[in-house]
């Protein structure tokens, strides 16, 4: 039956027996009847098909969920086995906001020392990864988490700052409170939705703020700040060195509202493979507070 279970989640996540036939290097004649006698040994229709699609049944998609942790639970042993004789080795997919690129990316050094046999592929984006079908190992979220089978472990509790460069300052002046931000340029966070995300502070008075710069990706609103093109609205993880330097300066802050939590999910399962428990780990020292 395990050969049978293989076979039946190649074909149900692909949804089709071709494509399905094509990751097993097998034919689909032969993948076909592989399921056909899986589903024949459990007395239950797993897949519907016709002559251009494959679809799940009730039942198929619970034994897939099922079928996933096995497998996962079987590569996890594996990897264990393999961890007994040599470091912890292969490639682990991560998933994130462009917002942590910066962080991300400055410490990727320390797991490079430390474990040079794991490679990473890091896809940023602020569309949210499926995790089986896009094939990721850990994804990372800011914000609320939808239900799911998923398991996650908090990282940290962003707070909103606000910050302009000394330049504006000079010549805006620097705001006591919100309100103070009215008639002064800021920047404006355009999310995948194409609205400009409003600021956050710990009095929710409504604000009429203008934007005269929009941008869609979070680094470059620290960017434009720095260059003095107005107030900009962050988390506290991208302008820790730029204000260390001077770059920038933090203004109402005693304003200042907590942001969304960021979470790293994966599988059940998952952590258990060398690979993907060494990653987390760096996770946490990288991004953690």
């Amino acid at each position: 039956m395990l050969a049978g279970i293989e076979h039946f989640v190649a074909v149900a996540e692909a949804r089709s027996f071709r494509e399905g036939a094509r990751r097993l290097g097998l034919s689909a004649a032969a993948l076909s009847k592989a399921v056909a006698r899986l589903e024949g040994e459990l007395g239950v229709r797993l897949l519907e098909r016709s002559t251009r699609s494959v679809a799940l049944t009730r039942e198929g998609e619970l034994f897939l969920a099922h079928c996933r942790q096995a497998l996962d639970a079987l590569q996890a042993g594996v990897d264990q086995v393999g961890a007994t004789r040599e470091a912890p080795v292969g490639t682990v997919r991560l998933s994130a906001s462009p917002v942590l690129a910066r962080r991300l990316i400055l410490a990727l050094p320390r797991l490079r020392a430390r474990h040079p046999r794991v490679e990473v592929e890091l896809s940023l984006t602020d569309r949210l990864a499926r995790l089986v079908e896009d094939e990721v190992d850990i994804a990372l979220r800011l914000g609320p988490l939808p239900d799911s089978a998923m398991v996650a472990r908090r990282l940290r509790a962003p707070r909103w700052v606000t910050v302009a460069s000394p330049a504006l300052l000079a010549r805006e002046g620097t705001p006591r409170r919100p309100a103070d931000l009215q008639g002064r340029p800021c920047l404006g966070f355009v999310a995948p939705t194409g609205a400009v995300v409003a600021w956050s502070f710990a009095d929710p008075a409504p604000l009429a703020l203008e934007f005269p710069v929009r941008l869609d990706l979070g680094e470059h609103l620290v960017t434009a700040a720095a260059a003095g093109l107005g107030f900009a609205q962050v988390f506290d993880f991208m302008v820790g060195e730029d204000l260390a330097a001077g770059r920038l300066v933090e203004v109402l802050g005693e304003h200042g509202a907590p942001g969304p939590a960021l979470h790293a999910l994966w599988r059940p399962g998952r952590q258990q493979l060398p690979r993907v428990r060494v990653v987390l780990d760096w996770l946490v020292e990288a991004l953690g507070g």
